[in-house]
């Protein structure tokens, strides 16, 4: 079913970046591997990510990436069939762990599987936490991991910002890394912070190679605070996420 449902959609979504002029930029597309299991490890910036994320590795190596999503989307009337139909990977986040060994039988099958470390999308636009999961995946499946950075995406549509999907002439760069392959000895968390060091030289020079710039004062808010943007730094992101998370509970709690 994935091989009659995901090109079409890829073709969709070229078609309607093709005519918003969105202006992609691959580099790096030598990096993907033609053949064998691959963790496509992406930062997070945009409810978008994953189809640019995926294009990256379809335009460079006709890989299909099968992504790891929480299990709500695959629930909707309309995403749910599309999702099932590409062969991504529900997952409930009250219980991983079908979700885990699924992802792993596919990268020993010789998917591409796409992860996010950062669990949710940074308003911040840099580097949040990674989780270890990736890591796991690759040491447990024999897989290298494969870094992939996006930068403009969030512009298009990002997390308490309205949607711009009809923004014309945004520049995408889909900035795709070396891949890191695991030793026999190599432990998750220094793995980890490995890949998370490269995906941060590399979100830099994506960042500072940018041919956007805001079209004003009030058009900054997508560029991080140490380019001179107005997104909340690092730390003020965090706090806003932690807060949003406790309210989150708080409401919970109510229905219950």
């Amino acid at each position: 079913m994935a091989e009659f449902v995901y090109p079409p959609v890829i073709g969709a979504a070229l078609t309607a970046f093709r005519a918003l002029d969105v202006r992609i930029k691959i580099v790096g597309a030598e990096h993907i591997p033609a053949r064998g299991g691959a963790v496509l490890v992406s930062n997070h910036i945009s409810y978008l990510d994953f189809l640019f994320a995926g294009l990256g590795a379809y335009r460079g190596g006709k890989r299909k990436t099968r992504f790891m999503a929480k299990d709500d989307v695959f629930r909707h009337r309309i995403s749910g069939p599309l999702m099932r139909g590409m062969k991504h990977i529900p997952v409930d986040r009250t219980d991983g762990q079908p979700a885990y060994e699924a992802a792993v039988r596919a990268l020993k099958s010789g998917e591409v599987v796409g992860v996010f470390p950062e669990a949710t999308i940074s308003r911040s636009f840099m580097l949040k936490k990674f989780k270890t999961g990736a890591a796991r995946m690759a040491a447990d499946s024999g897989a290298p991991l494969l870094p992939v950075v996006l930068w403009g995406t969030q512009q298009l549509w990002t997390k308490g910002r309205p949607k711009t999907l009809t923004k014309r002439h945004v520049p995408v760069t889909i900035m795709i890394g070396e891949p890191i392959h695991l030793g026999p000895d190599d432990k998750p968390v220094m793995v980890t912070r490995r890949l998370r060091a490269a995906m941060s030289e590399m979100l830099d020079k994506a960042q500072r190679e940018y041919p956007g710039k805001p079209s004003g004062p009030d058009d900054s808010w997508w560029l991080p605070a140490h380019l001179g943007g107005t997104a909340p730094t690092l730390e003020v992101a965090e706090a806003e996420d932690e807060a949003e998370s406790l309210a989150k509970a708080e409401r919970r709690a109510a229905r219950d």
